[in-house]
C-alpha cells in the first residue's frame, strides 16, 4: 500500500496553487459534459450489429474514440479534485476523509444499483464497471492530493506505471508457463478470475478488474497534475503552452512505449494512460484557450448543461435505455423501429444506426436541461 507523504507548503514555486485563482472553468464543465454525451452516444446505437469502427471499443490493441472516453472523463475527475480540494489543504483531515469516502461509496452504489438493472438477479451480478472505476479513482487521487504536492503526485504516477509495466510484461501469466497479453490469458486477467467476486464482463476477465485499476488511477493523476497547473500563477497563455506541451509529450511517450507495451484499454495498459491522459491534456488546453481565454463561448452550453448534472444524466441513460432497447412496441423494440425507419428511408444502416445514439442522447439532454433550468444540480 502506498504512504502518503505530508505536504508542507515552504514557499512558493510557479506550480503552487494561487490564491487568486478562479472558482470555475467555462471549458473544464463543457469538457465534462460533451464526454459523458460522447459516453452516452457510445454506449447506446440504434443498432449494435451496424456501428462504426471508431465508435466501438477496440476488441483488443488499438485505439478508438470510443476508448478515449473513459480516460478523458477519469482526467477531468482528477482536474476537478484540484480545483474542488485546493482550497481545503489546512482543513480538518478526518472530515475530508469522510466525505470523500462517503461519496465514492455512493457513486459505487450507483453502479451497482445498474448493474442490477432490470432484473435484480443477484446469482449473476457484476461487481466493477464504469462508475466503480470512477468512485475508486476518484477515492485514491482525493486522498493522494490531500497529502502530497504536485511532484510527489507526478512521481506516484510513474512508479504506478512502471511497476504495472514491468509486472504485465516480466510475471509468467500463471498457469500458461509465459507472460502473455492475450484475452483472458495475462496476468490482470489471473488475478480477477483468483480474486474478483461475481460475473465479470468477459466471461473469465473483466476491462475494469482489480489490477488494471491501478493505472486507471494515474488517468486521475495526470488530471491532477493539469488543475495544479491552471490554479496555478501563471499567465493564462503560458498554462495553454504547458497543457498542449505536456499532452504532445505525453502522447508520443505513450506511442513509442505502445510499440513494446501495447496500447490496449482492456488492460489499461501504460501506453494507453500516456496516450490518452496526453490527448485529454492537450484538448482540455485547446478548450481552456478558445473557451476561457478568447471569451468564444458559443456552442458551449450543450456541454454545460450536461456537466452540471454529469452522473446524473449517465444514471438516467442506463434507466431509459430499458423502455428503448428491452420494451417491445409490436413484434420490434423502439430502437429497432426508429433504425428500421431510417434504412427504409435509404439510410445506410450504421448511419442510421449513429443517427439513433445521437437522438437517445438529445432525449436524455431534455430532463438533464430541465434540470439545469431549475438550478437543481444533483451531485452524489
Amino acid at each position: 500500500m502506498l504512504s502518503f507523504v505530508p505536504f508542507v507548503v515552504h514557499h512558493q514555486s510557479q506550480m503552487d496553487i494561487s490564491p487568486k485563482a478562479p472558482i470555475r472553468l467555462i471549458s473544464l464543465d463543457a469538457m465534462r459534459g460533451f464526454t459523458i454525451a460522447a459516453m452516452i452516444m457510445v454506449n447506446f446505437p440504434g443498432d449494435e450489429q451496424h456501428v462504426f469502427p471508431t465508435l466501438q471499443h477496440t476488441k483488443w490493441n488499438g485505439l478508438t474514440f470510443t476508448d478515449l472516453i473513459a480516460p478523458v472523463f477519469l482526467f477531468i475527475v482528477g482536474v476537478s479534485i484540484a480545483f474542488a480540494y485546493s482550497r481545503r489543504l489546512t482543513e480538518h483531515k478526518p472530515a475530508l476523509y469522510k466525505k470523500i469516502a462517503i461519496r465514492s461509496v455512493k457513486i459505487f452504489a450507483v453502479g451497482m444499483f445498474l448493474n442490477m438493472l432490470p432484473y435484480f438477479d443477484f446469482s449473476d451480478l457484476r461487481y466493477t464497471g464504469t462508475l466503480h472505476r470512477i468512485a475508486i479513482v476518484f477515492f485514491f487521487c482525493a486522498v493522494l492530493f490531500l497529502n502530497t504536492n504536485w511532484k510527489q503526485q507526478a512521481i506516484t504516477g510513474a512508479i504506478i506505471l512502471i511497476v504495472y509495466w514491468l509486472a504485465m510484461m516480466l510475471i509468467p501469466t500463471p498457469g500458461m508457463g509465459q507472460v502473455m497479453l492475450e484475452p483472458g490469458k495475462n496476468l490482470a486477467a489471473w488475478i480477477d478470475q483468483q480474486f474478483l467476486p461475481g460475473k465479470m464482463w468477459q466471461g473469465n476477465w473483466d476491462p475494469e478488474g482489480i489490477l488494471s485499476t491501478f493505472p486507471a488511477t494515474v488517468s486521475g493523476i495526470s488530471g491532477m497534475l493539469a488543475g495544479r497547473l491552471l490554479l496555478s500563477d501563471l499567465t493564462p497563455e503560458r498554462k495553454t503552452n504547458y497543457l498542449m506541451a505536456a499532452g504532445l509529450l505525453a502522447a508520443s511517450a505513450g506511442y513509442f512505449c505502445g510499440l513494446v507495451f501495447p496500447v490496449n484499454e482492456n488492460l489499461w495498459t501504460s501506453s494507453f494512460v500516456l496516450v490518452t491522459s496526453g490527448f485529454a491534456c492537450m484538448l482540455l488546453g485547446a478548450m481552456y484557450f478558445v473557451i476561457d481565454i478568447l471569451g468564444k463561448k458559443r456552442g458551449t452550453s450543450f456541454g454545460i448543461i450536461f456537466g452540471a448534472n454529469a452522473i446524473a444524466a449517465y444514471v438516467l441513460a442506463d434507466i431509459l435505455a430499458l423502455i428503448l432497447y428491452i420494451s417491445h412496441f409490436g413484434e420490434k423494440t423502439l430502437n429497432q423501429h426508429v433504425v428500421d425507419t431510417f434504412i427504409t428511408a435509404g439510410v445506410e444502416p450504421r448511419l442510421a444506426s449513429w443517427f439513433y445514439a445521437l437522438i437517445f442522447v438529445g432525449i436524455n439532454f431534455i430532463p438533464v436541461w430541465l434540470l439545469y433550468r431549475r438550478k437543481i444540480f444533483i451531485k452524489l
